[in-house]
């Protein structure tokens, strides 16, 4: 696998039908290899391998109506009370990450209303804590610790 910002992690991949696919610890199945997930597969294992993320409250590719279409976000971390503590957003290291990326993790946070946000490619990431209350949105350097 590609070297990306995130420490390297144990995965278990194989061949099907001529296509790798990796396991998935969250959604308990092998998915199709592709850059975006290697990103996504990378974040995942970080979040519950270094920060000590719970696994059991942790969503891949979960699905939302926005603007009566059914949208998959990469990955988002529960609070216990079922909140959403934060949102991430994975592109493949390939794309350069952009104000449409913004948008589109925005979008997403409008039904989320997520404590913070987070948008990467694996080479670069953006982390942000959003204050409802004050309307205000701060950049930070690092994933927040799960409480």
């Amino acid at each position: 696998m590609k070297n990306l910002i995130f420490p390297p992690f144990e995965y278990r991949t194989k061949e099907v039908d001529g296509k790798m696919v990796i396991f998935d610890i969250i959604r308990k199945k092998y998915i199709l290899l592709t850059p975006e997930e290697i990103v996504r597969q990378h974040v995942v294992h970080f979040l519950i391998n270094h920060l000590k993320y719970p696994r059991s409250l942790i969503a891949v590719e979960d699905g939302i109506k926005v603007s009566r279409m059914t949208k998959r976000s990469d990955i988002v971390v529960f609070n216990r009370d079922g909140s959403v503590f934060l949102a991430i957003e994975c592109k493949s290291s390939k794309v350069n990450l952009t104000q449409k990326s913004m948008d589109q993790l925005s979008v997403y946070n409008q039904y989320y209303q997520a404590n913070y946000l987070a948008l990467t490619n694996g080479m670069v990431l953006y982390i942000c804590k959003i204050d409802y209350d004050t309307r205000n949105i701060e950049f930070i350097n690092e994933f927040p610790p799960y409480n």
